[in-house]
């Protein structure tokens, strides 16, 4: 299963991420943040995808 990664430097808070993957992402603070590593109930390589400033990979 990959690893989900936000690059804070980059993020913009915009809330995409979240929106997409609910059970992962998670805006608090102005800023995305990684709230669990399970990507089976959404599509996190669309979430990878969306951010409008490539904050968020996969490894």
């Amino acid at each position: 299963m990959p690893k989900m990664k936000v690059n804070e430097d980059l993020c913009i808070g915009c809330g995409t991420c979240e929106s997409i993957c609910p059970k992962v992402f998670k805006v608090k603070d102005g800023k995305s943040h990684i709230i669990a590593d399970d990507c089976e109930d959404c599509d996190c390589q669309s979430a990878v995808d969306s951010c409008p400033v490539s904050a968020i990979s996969m490894e």
